[in-house]
C-alpha cells in the first residue's frame, strides 16, 4: 500500500527564509544587461531577428523554462516579454509553478535545500502544498489545465495572494496567454504533502499537454525557446511536435534555441553513444531533431542573467 502520507509534518511557508524575493529580483527598467559573449553575438542577433519576424507575421513564440529562471530573479523579464506581445505561450516544469505560486502569496521562494534535507523539512510547506492541491482538485472538477487551475484559485482568494501581479502564471492568465506546466509525479515538493491528490495533478497536467500541443501545432514560421529545462522541456516538446506532424500540421519552418550553461562544442556534428553530450536531451530534442527537415536550431551556453536581459533589450 505504500507509506501513509497523512502523518507527514508540514510547516508554514511564511516562517521560511527565502533565497529569492521580490526585493532582489532584477528590474528590466533599471538593470543593464551584460554583453553577449563575442562567440555567440552573431547567432544571438540572428535569433532576435527571427523572433521579431515571427511576431510581425503573427507567428508564435513559445517560451519553455526551468525553475532557475525564477530562482535567479528574472521573472520580471519574462513578464515584460509577455506584456510586450513577444511570448505567446509560457511553459514550464512543476518547480516553475511552485516558485511562481509562492511568490504570489509569500513574496519569496526557494529554500536552502542542503540544510533542509538533513531533518526532513525540505519542501514541507503547508500553504504551498495544500493550496496548490486544492487548486488541482477544483481544476479537475471543472476540466481545466494545471496553469489555469492555479490562476483561477488565486482569483477566488485574492486576499491570500498580495503579490499576484508578480506571478507569471497569473499574469499570463490575465493576458490570455496559455501557461502550461508539465509534471512528472514525485519530482515536486507538493507531491510530498498530506493533501497531495495525484489524480488531480495528473488530470490537470494532462490537459495542459493538450493545450501545449495545440500551440506547437501552429509553430510553422515561429520560434521555440528553451531556457534551462534539461529534461522535461525537451522531452515534452519532442512528443508534442510528433503529435502535430502526425496530425498533418505544418511544423517544419521553425526556429529553436536552447539556452543553458552546458558547453556542447560543435552541437551540429553527429556524435555517438560514447560521447557524454549525446545524452543531453536539449541537444537532440530541441536543436537538431526538430529542425532536420527545415528551420534552424541553436544552442547558447550563456547564463540566464545575461541571455534573458539581452533578449528583452534587443527586442523591446
Amino acid at each position: 500500500m505504500g507509506l501513509d502520507f497523512s502523518k507527514i509534518k508540514t510547516f508554514s511557508a511564511h516562517s521560511r527564509n527565502n533565497l529569492t524575493t521580490l526585493e532582489n529580483m532584477l528590474d528590466p527598467q533599471t538593470h543593464t544587461a551584460p554583453p553577449i559573449p563575442d562567440r555567440y553575438a552573431e547567432a544571438f542577433a540572428e535569433l532576435v531577428k527571427r523572433i521579431k519576424k515571427a511576431r510581425q507575421n503573427g507567428r508564435p513564440v513559445i517560451f519553455s523554462m526551468g525553475a532557475h529562471v525564477i530562482k535567479l530573479g528574472l521573472s520580471k523579464y519574462v513578464a515584460a516579454l509577455m506584456d510586450g506581445g513577444i511570448i505567446t505561450h509560457l511553459a514550464g516544469n512543476g518547480a516553475c509553478s511552485i516558485h511562481d505560486f509562492e511568490l504570489a502569496f509569500a513574496g519569496g521562494t526557494a529554500e536552502d535545500v542542503p540544510t533542509a534535507i538533513e531533518d526532513g523539512s525540505f519542501g514541507m510547506w503547508e500553504e504551498t502544498g495544500r493550496w496548490m492541491n486544492e487548486a488541482f482538485i477544483m481544476g479537475m472538477q471543472n476540466k481545466k489545465g494545471y496553469g489555469e487551475a492555479l490562476a483561477c484559485f488565486i482569483d477566488r482568494s485574492p486576499e491570500k495572494f498580495p503579490y499576484k501581479d508578480d506571478c507569471l502564471l497569473y499574469r499570463a492568465h490575465k493576458l490570455g496567454i496559455p501557461c502550461t506546466y508539465h509534471v512528472a509525479i514525485g519530482t515536486d515538493i507538493i507531491h510530498q504533502h498530506p493533501a497531495a491528490n495525484f489524480a488531480a495533478i495528473g488530470f490537470t497536467t494532462g490537459q495542459d499537454f493538450k493545450i501545449y500541443c495545440e500551440s506547437v501545432s501552429k509553430l510553422d514560421g515561429g520560434v521555440f525557446l528553451n531556457f534551462g529545462s534539461a529534461v522535461i522541456g525537451p522531452e515534452v516538446f519532442l512528443k508534442a511536435l510528433s503529435i502535430a506532424r502526425n496530425l498533418g500540421c505544418p511544423t517544419f519552418d521553425i526556429t529553436t534555441a536552447n539556452l543553458d550553461l552546458v558547453e556542447l562544442g560543435d552541437f551540429r556534428v553527429k556524435i555517438g553513444y560514447d560521447d557524454q553530450n549525446y545524452y543531453y536531451r536539449p541537444r537532440k530534442n530541441i536543436v537538431n531533431r526538430p529542425t532536420s527537415c527545415g528551420g534552424w536550431g541553436w544552442h547558447f551556453a550563456i547564463d540566464h542573467r545575461v541571455s534573458l536581459p539581452n533578449l528583452f533589450e534587443k527586442i523591446l
